[in-house]
């Protein structure tokens, strides 16, 4: 019988060195853009919920305007350029499993904080003094949210609603929204909202 040499060893050790650098890299490699997939996954879902939420606030926007808490009253959509919050509106359809005495109207808003959107709730529609809402970060690294509003089916579109000219009553709803986002990492994204859907 005869056994391996030093050298036949040392050959072997040297290829079974280089095989497993190959596998590390390769594994390693793997590895990178696994992580990569899901960051760049996860924070697809985060849009796409943010989205979901813009889209389904304004699909359920109802005519009643709230007052704020100072009794001052708010219409029931308001936002765009010049506003101090970016979107605020009155929904409907807010689910009451539970039967409680409450409405099932919610006053929603959405702005944009130091690069992230905001969405906040109100627990009431008229506030009080001590209403705080809920809020909720939806989505980081917005650089801007534009907002246009069509006005009438002559295809006019305002900038802001209520629009300055011709003011409609509190109640008064655009027939559609039109949302423009820029996000870090997709560039602008933008929805064609039709109120009531």
């Amino acid at each position: 019988m005869r056994g391996f040499t030093l050298v036949e060893l040392l050959v072997a050790l040297a290829i079974f060195a280089v095989l497993s650098l190959l596998a590390y890299g390769g594994l390693a490699s793997v590895l990178d853009g696994s992580e990569l997939t899901s960051a760049r996954g996860a924070r697809l879902g985060q849009l796409q919920r943010t989205v979901t939420h813009l889209v389904d606030d304004l699909t359920l926007a109802g005519r009643r305007p709230v007052r704020d808490a100072f009794g001052d009253p708010l219409p029931a959509l308001a936002g765009g350029a010049g506003a101090v919050t970016a979107l605020e509106l009155t929904r409907g359809g807010w689910p009451n499993p539970t039967g409680q005495p409450r409405s099932s109207l919610q006053r929603i808003a959405y702005d944009l904080v130091d690069g992230t959107l905001v969405r906040r709730i109100w627990p009431v529609l008229d506030r009080a003094p001590d209403s705080a809402p809920l809020e909720q970060r939806l989505l980081d690294g917005v650089t801007a949210l534009e907002l246009r509003f069509r006005a009438d089916r002559q295809a006019r579109w305002q900038a802001a609603w209520p629009p300055a000219a011709g003011a409609p009553a509190d109640g008064a709803l655009p027939l559609a929204v039109e949302i423009a986002l820029e996000v870090e990492g997709f560039g602008r994204i933008t929805r064609l909202v039709v109120i009531g859907g």
